[in-house]
Parts: C-alpha cells; sequence; structure tokens
C-alpha cells in the first residue's frame, strides 16, 4: 500500500503541479512573496521540491525547455548527429537557425530554453530562502535542500554550456528588479555548480527504497545522481583525476549496471532500469489524453511522422547519414539508434512507410519508439509516457574511461580499456587493446557518439574537445557558435545591465 508521501509524489508530479508553478510565466514577472508558512501549503518543504520535478518534465509549451523541441534544437541538432527532421516546411527556419549555425537572438526556442531555466533556478532559490529563513534541517528537510540545490546546478550547467557567462541568481527574487543582474564569469558560475553539487551529494540518499527493497519514489534524485552530475561538470574543465574519483565511487557501489538490451534500456520496458542514475518521469496513470495524468512531449517531438498507425509523433530530431554510416558494421547500437523508412522495425515485425511517403526522412530516432503493446494499453499511439533518460550508467564508464586516459599511467590505461570494452562487449563489439593515449582518447570519444547518439550530449562534446570547428565547419560553425546569443527578451528586461554574448 502507498503511504501519504508517495501519494504526495504521484500528486505533485501529475499536471496540476505545472499549472502550480507554471512555466508560462516568465521569469522576471514572477510576483513578489513572503517569507511566511504560507510558503508549505503545498505539502511542507518537500512539495515546493516536488515543483521542481514537475517543471522539468515537458509536459507544456514551456516545459519544452528540458526535453521538447527547444532542448533538442540546442543541445542535439547543432551536431552532426542529428538533424531538425519532419517535413522541409515544418519550422524551415530552426534549420538554419541550429543545423546551420544561423543564429537569431529572437527566436522563441532559445527564448523558452532561458526563461524555464532561470525559472527552475528561481524555484530552487525559493525553496532554499524559506529553508533557511524558517530553519528547517530536519533530515527529511536537509534532503529537500540537496534536491533543490541539484536542480540549480543542473540549470546553470545548460546555462554556462549553452551561453557562456551568464547571470548569476542565488538567491529569492521578491521583486523583478532583483534579478537585474550582469554576466558573471564562467568561472563563478562553475563555483556555485561545485557547491551546490557538494552539498547534493552530502545530504542525498543512495536510494529511495523501503524495507522490501521496492522504489518508493521512482525518479527521484540520489547521491549518485549528484556525483554523475558532478563529474560531468568537471569533464569540461579537464579536472579529470575528481572526475574519475566520483565515477569510480558510482562504479564500484553495485548500485548500477548496463542493461542487457542497447534498445530496451531506452523502451518502455527499460523506464528506471539498472542503468538509469536520474530520469524524468512523465506518466504516472494508464492514460494521459484529456485528463490530468502527467506524459511528456520529449518522445513525441521525436516520434516517426506518418499517416494512421504511423502518427507516433512529429519527426522531429531524426539522425543524420553521418551518423547512420558511421556505424561499425556489427554494432547493435545502429538497430537500438535508427528506424529505416521502409524497412523492419526489427523488433515489434512492423514495416515503416516507404520513402518518401509522407514525409521525405529516411531515418528516425527508434529510442523514442514505442511498444505496440504499451501503445494499446494507453490508448495512444503517441509516446507521451515515455521517460527521459539524464544521466545513465553507460555515460559514468564512458567518463571514467575518458579521465582515466587522460591521467595516463599503467594503471590508469587499463581502467580506460575496462571500462571501453565493457561498453563495446554489449554493442556487440571486439575489445580494444592500449596502444597510446591519443588512440585511446579517439576510442572513447567514437564510443560516446555511438553510445549517447541523439541524447543530446554530442554537439558539446565536439566542443569540450576542441573538434567542433573541424568537424562542423561544412556546416557553417565557427568558434563563436559554441555558445548561442543571449535572447533579446532578457537583455531588453535587464534594462541595460546585462550585454549581448561577443560577435551577436
Amino acid at each position: 500500500m502507498r503511504t501519504v508521501k508517495q501519494l504526495l509524489w504521484v500528486l505533485l508530479m501529475s499536471s496540476s503541479t505545472l499549472l502550480m508553478f507554471s512555466g508560462c510565466s516568465k521569469f522576471l514577472d514572477r510576483k513578489p512573496l513572503q517569507s511566511t508558512l504560507d510558503d508549505l501549503n503545498q505539502g511542507g518543504l518537500e512539495g515546493q521540491i516536488y515543483g521542481m520535478y514537475g517543471a522539468i518534465r515537458n509536459g507544456d509549451v514551456a516545459g519544452q525547455a528540458f526535453g521538447g523541441i527547444p532542448w533538442m534544437a540546442l543541445h542535439n541538432f547543432r551536431s552532426d548527429d542529428s538533424e531538425k527532421g519532419s517535413s522541409p516546411a515544418d519550422g524551415a527556419d530552426w534549420e538554419l537557425i541550429h543545423d546551420n549555425f544561423q543564429y537569431v537572438k529572437d527566436h522563441w526556442s532559445a527564448t523558452i530554453y532561458w526563461d524555464q531555466h532561470y525559472t527552475l533556478i528561481a524555484l530552487a532559490n525559493t525553496a532554499l530562502q524559506i529553508a533557511d529563513s524558517l530553519k528547517l534541517n530536519s533530515p527529511a528537510d536537509q534532503i529537500n535542500i540537496g534536491e533543490a540545490k541539484f536542480f540549480r546546478a543542473m540549470a546553470y550547467f545548460d546555462l554556462v554550456r549553452t551561453y557562456g557567462q551568464v547571470p548569476k541568481i542565488d538567491f529569492r527574487i521578491y521583486n523583478p528588479a532583483d534579478a537585474r543582474k550582469p554576466k558573471a564569469s564562467v568561472a563563478e558560475i562553475y563555483a556555485l555548480i561545485d557547491a551546490d553539487l557538494q552539498a547534493a551529494i552530502a545530504s542525498l540518499p543512495d536510494d529511495w527504497k523501503n524495507a522490501s527493497g521496492n522504489n518508493r519514489f521512482p525518479g527521484r534524485l540520489t547521491n549518485y545522481a549528484a556525483k554523475a552530475l558532478r563529474a560531468k561538470t568537471l569533464m569540461y574543465r579537464n579536472q579529470w583525476s575528481e572526475a574519475l574519483a566520483l565515477c569510480q565511487n558510482i562504479i564500484t557501489s553495485g548500485r548500477y549496471a548496463l542493461a542487457d538490451d542497447y534498445f530496451k534500456t531506452f523502451g518502455d520496458e527499460g523506464e528506471n532500469n539498472i542503468e538509469s542514475i536520474f530520469e524524468i518521469q512523465a506518466d504516472q496513470g494508464p492514460q494521459y489524453a484529456g485528463s490530468n495524468e502527467p506524459f511528456s512531449w520529449f518522445a513525441i517531438c521525436q516520434g516517426v511522422r506518418g499517416a494512421a498507425e504511423w502518427d507516433l509523433g512529429w519527426g522531429w530530431n531524426t539522425p543524420t547519414a553521418d551518423l547512420v554510416n558511421a556505424y561499425a558494421p556489427n554494432d547493435k547500437r545502429k538497430d537500438g539508434t535508427i528506424l529505416f523508412s521502409g524497412q523492419s522495425d526489427g523488433v515489434y515485425g512492423r514495416t515503416l512507410p516507404a520513402y518518401p511517403a509522407v514525409i521525405p526522412r529516411a531515418y528516425w530516432n527508434k529510442k523514442v519508439y514505442p511498444n505496440p503493446a504499451t501503445q494499446s494499453a494507453k490508448g495512444q499511439r503517441q509516446a507521451g509516457w515515455r521517460n527521459q533518460k539524464v544521466l545513465r550508467y553507460a555515460d559514468v564508464l564512458l567518463m571514467a574511461a575518458e579521465a582515466a586516459n587522460e591521467i595516463g599511467g599503467a594503471g590508469n590505461q587499463t581502467l580506460a580499456v575496462t571500462y571501453v570494452n565493457q561498453i563495446r562487449k554489449r554493442a556487440g563489439l571486439g575489445d580494444v587493446s592500449f596502444t597510446t593515449q591519443a588512440a585511446m582518447r579517439t576510442i572513447v570519444q567514437n564510443e560516446r557518439r555511438f553510445e549517447m547518439a541523439l541524447d543530446g550530449e554530442r554537439f558539446f562534446d565536439l566542443v569540450r574537445w576542441n573538434l567542433a570547428t573541424t568537424v562542423l565547419g561544412p556546416k557553417g560553425y565557427q568558434n563563436k557558435h559554441r555558445y548561442y546569443p543571449i535572447p533579446q527578451a532578457a537583455i531588453d528586461a535587464a534594462n541595460g545591465v546585462l550585454i549581448q554574448n561577443p560577435d551577436y
């Protein structure tokens, strides 16, 4: 039987949470709030935290900043592995802006991305200020504080990767003028991220299991999620030793492992599985359409776009021919990532419409392809119930391999090879051996490409590896494109305090 707290988790993860913490209201337009017990009228401090989980589930247009089309545009379309997709006329400007690096300062995708990341930061700041002013320090409160700091760090990590220098707002906003801040340096933003994630690691639990070993709160943050995110932030600054230590802590914990089947890791049967360290929960009930059940645009935006039974979504974020042709012949990840028009789906016995019927796309993202049995049970074709994996064990193994190789030395060379070969074994590929650090670096980079394909990492990886100009130059990329221009609306609202990024 569910406890009251578990029922509260389900209730506050519903779409009503999104209304309560409406992402549609702009960050700078928030009304002043009072620091009183009235702030805790939605299930205590924990209720404030649940609102953050609701805010990152992209169940409305504003929430797409964390998994919908705006997120895909900034995290995927700019890479060599993904393109806009859909029909040529559907969002044609998105292709020019993101696929071809013709950035604009007032496109709504980047504006929503900016606004909603700062909205999440505002929710975290509010919860932290309430906890501090009311001196909430019970063990449960400390966990909630850790969750708030994780979410603030997650939001700032996205912002600093996407825009570079951004305003540092680590306090509660009572007046819109309080939010008019100049840019902080990248180092200052990372210092806040470091402090927040260190605090989250110290206060979050190992898991949320009950005495019977069942997970009471699927998708809720743990200290391992904080360790994985912190390791990733360290990788962006070449802080290899600390990143490796965090990854090895996760690896040696014994709590996570690679799932047997790569495709099923992302499928309906793979939700919250042994490989998942943190994933955004999309669904808590049997159906979502016309109800208050939560759902996510994540899979709907990317599903195969066709007619009748193949009306699985909008068809965005499709694989490029460059990605399709880059896989090794026997790499199982290719079949787990790519759907081919006119061919069998290779898993459920269905054949896709022939190219170029309906929509002229030869390839589709298989990672969001729904199981027909789930479609039948839900009464829906489009997989709005599909969770979004944010941090998984395979990513940790590859970060550990990369960090070990960069540190160097015989012991670390062995670690790098061991971790890479675990990834390759699941992919059906043979082992590699260490020859040189440079050769192993290339191997790790290739494994990240195929293991994390269409997951929102490739563009940022190319930038941090200093390979973006070489790989993306033919698409129009220049060094200035590592950072997106700050939305003009944010600059206008700041009354001259916030200035545009260089070269824009």
